[in-house]
């Protein structure tokens, strides 16, 4: 997965409902381009360079996987689908929403459509204001100072006051912490452990990931399937149950809830499959004394994905090891995730098919897929 961008940027709006446009500016981009981190108080400011009636303003901070000219090309979308019209160039002038790049972790920009850090920063206090609130101790990558220094420093003499209302955060309706532990499952290859990260990171939650790539059996057992399922399957139960009892029995103050990749009775699921009768039977026995000790999760979210979807997912993360699966194990897997869902009537479950989205790739499809998490 890639390293995300984090990118400041400033809203403003002095046409009609002006908190209805900042909201409406962070909404479109929350479903655009990515998790809205910070969102600044609203300032009211005079017109700036022009005679007209008061700003709106305020700050966001945004993490997306788009490139800073990616998310210009974005903002320019939404302030035209808002009323927003930059043809004109003749001055400045009232607008309904105005979206401007402050600041990029890309760094120092110069190019013909964009510049970052935004010129004159320094001189504006509309934008100072709500930057040094949610990124005071930023250093200007080319003033050398921080964004308390530039605001107290600055020349524009403005005055300005924040308003007793508020630009609610998008990500706020997915109520994922009321649910503590939830366990994100699916076949080889159908996206659970980069669903998980993107949820954890962007939701604060404690992050359980399955431990396969420190498995020495793993390629072997490509390769020799009956040679190698039994100490295969035996040293991930192993993992497995140690690494949900450390990690879901210990409470973090820091995090909200608890996300992981795996459930320990995938390890049921795949024996079955792997195993021959007389292992299965001892493996059985193994696995029903640890899994009566073990927590269970508050919700089971399985991401479906047909057998020729996976194997183009398969092949496309490149694991050596994996090219030589074939379709009918693939099958198989998902066969017996299914049986096991209908077998556990206790068990807050939810299927959600995935074949036909793309939610690494596709901002719109990763909400859907939220969507169907959080009902």
């Amino acid at each position: 997965m890639k390293t995300p961008n984090l990118i400041h940027i400033s809203l403003g709006s002095n046409i009609g409902n002006r908190l209805d446009f900042l909201q409406k500016a962070v909404d479109a981009i929350y479903n655009t381009l990515g998790d809205v981190v910070k969102i600044s108080e609203v300032y009211q400011t005079p017109a700036w360079g022009f005679s007209s009636d008061d700003f709106y303003n305020a700050c966001i901070l945004v993490k997306t996987f788009y490139t800073s000219l990616e998310v210009l090309d974005q903002l320019l979308t939404i302030e035209n689908s808002l009323g927003r019209d930059r043809g004109d160039k003749k001055g400045y002038k009232a607008r309904t929403i105005d979206l401007d790049i402050i600041f990029s972790s890309e760094g120092i920009i110069k190019t013909e459509k964009l510049i970052v850090p935004h010129p004159r920063i320094q001189e504006r206090i509309f934008v100072l204001a709500p930057l040094a609130e949610i990124a005071g101790e930023v250093v200007h990558p080319i003033l050398g100072a921080t964004i308390h220094n530039l605001l107290q420093n600055t020349s524009d003499r403005s005055k300005f006051n924040t308003l007793d209302v508020t630009i609610c955060n998008p990500k706020e309706k997915y109520s994922f912490s009321s649910i503590q532990y939830i366990t994100i499952e699916g076949n080889i290859g159908a996206g659970k452990t980069s669903l998980s990260k993107l949820i954890a990171q962007e939701f604060n939650a404690k992050l359980v990931l399955e431990r396969f790539a420190d498995n020495p059996f793993l390629p072997k057992f490509y390769e020799d399937m009956e040679r190698y399922a039994f100490p295969l399957e035996m040293s991930f139960l192993a993992d497995r149950y140690q690494r949900l009892q450390d990690d879901i029995a210990q409470f973090d103050l820091f995090k909200d809830f608890v996300i992981s990749d795996y459930d320990v009775f995938k390890s049921l699921i795949f024996a079955q499959v792997t195993l021959q009768e007389e292992e299965y039977i001892l493996y059985k026995k193994v696995f029903d004394i640890m899994y009566r000790d073990l927590p269970k999760p508050g919700l089971y979210v399985y991401l479906y994905q047909n057998t020729e979807r996976l194997l183009q997912n398969i092949k496309k993360r490149g694991r050596d090891y994996e090219q030589k699966i074939p379709a009918s194990y693939l099958d198989n897997i998902n066969k017996g995730y299914l049986q096991f869902i209908k077998s556990q009537a206790q068990l807050r479950v939810k299927i959600i098919d995935i074949s036909e989205k793309d939610f690494i790739a596709n901002r719109s499809d990763y909400l859907w897929v939220l969507d169907q998490i959080i009902v």
